[in-house]
């Protein structure tokens, strides 16, 4: 009766690993429980995002691909905000705080825009230290991407319309 049970133990134990394995590799991670303060002191969490498309972009104001890219996520938030897309836009600690309100002023800025001066967010998203960089997230807080650089609104615009269907 032993000699059956160890038999048995051994491909029992392979399936629960393979199983636990592919669950495992199937869950897409998840956003950062995160409360974001903008510059105008409004808190926004990251749970109440839920329901939302969020793009999480971390830039400062003297990084060329960052301002490069400015008006095309302007345009593109623009044109997803009614649809349920939201941008949050985090400077990084090292930027001055008065330049990156000053930054956020003259170009309009039409998304929520956050300075991480003790670095709080940026640890939170796993030590961001390149500008720019960004985080997509679907409706449920699964991350869909992380990009490194500068942005391609043409990739972005197609799976904000899959996405946001």
């Amino acid at each position: 009766m032993m000699t059956n049970f160890k038999k048995l133990l051994i491909p029992a134990t392979l399936i629960f690993l393979l199983v636990a394995l592919v669950v495992s590799l199937s869950q897409k991670p998840t956003s950062p429980d995160v409360t974001f303060t903008t510059l105008q002191g409004e808190k926004i969490s990251m749970a109440s995002l839920k329901g939302k498309v969020v793009l999480v972009n971390f830039w400062a104001t003297d990084c060329p691909g960052c301002i490069k890219e400015m008006p095309d996520l302007i345009n593109t938030y623009n044109q997803y905000k009614a649809k349920g897309f939201e941008v949050i836009a985090v400077a990084m600690p090292y930027d001055p705080p008065a330049q990156v309100l000053n930054y956020s002023e003259q170009k309009s800025l039409p998304f929520p825009v956050m300075h991480d001066g003790l670095s709080e967010i940026v640890q939170a998203f796993g030590g961001v230290n390149l500008t720019p960089t960004t985080y997509l997230y679907d409706k449920q807080g699964h991350r869909l991407q992380r990009i490194i650089g500068e942005l391609d609104f043409v990739k972005l615009r197609q799976l904000l319309d899959a996405e946001l269907r």
